[in-house]
């Protein structure tokens, strides 16, 4: 049996808000805790709703709300912690220091990250990252591994893609 070269970089086109919901239910049957995730992308390109369809992809039933103003929004599963951040509002590095985020940070949790770059070099490196970009038809997702578990989780996104390609 030979190895499969891990995917290190791949770029989707969701047409709507539907499509992005559907990709975050089926990226969310790969991820598992110990992850750290960027999402990049300027205001309304669809950072948020990928959270949400991630949380209803684990299983989560109720509202999710947009972290802007309370900085973190925290969901507990059976298994793991989610965090989703975001850190639109951080004007300085130190701010994420000082809000003592340091800890949710571990292997018993997943990790969403909206701004990263306002944190600086104080984050974790991402596993993967994901940079959204309004298009004329919709937006685009490319989707970066940034450490060995992310390639492996990219990797099984791949291959799940290819089973439901043939599937259909």
């Amino acid at each position: 049996m030979t190895d499969i070269e891990p995917v290190q970089s791949v770029t989707l086109h969701l047409a709507d808000e539907s499509a992005t919901l559907a990709f975050g239910k089926k990226l969310a049957t790969v991820l598992h805790s110990g992850m750290t995730i960027y999402l990049s992308g300027n205001l309304g390109t669809g950072k948020t709703t990928l959270a949400r369809g991630i949380l209803h992809g684990l299983g989560y039933r109720q509202t999710v709300k947009s972290p802007t103003y309370n900085l973190v929004e925290i969901y507990k599963f059976p298994a793991l912690y989610l965090y989703h951040f975001d850190f639109y509002r951080f004007n300085d590095f130190l701010e994420w220091e000082e809000a003592g985020f340091r800890e949710y940070f571990n292997p018993a949790s997943i990790c969403l990250i909206e701004w990263p770059e306002k944190a600086g070099d104080l984050l974790p490196a991402a596993d993967l990252q994901l940079s959204f970009k309004i298009v004329e038809t919709g937006r685009t997702i490319e989707m970066q591994t940034g450490t060995e578990i992310g390639k492996r989780c990219l990797n099984a996104w791949e291959n799940q893609k290819k089973r439901d390609d043939i599937s259909e």
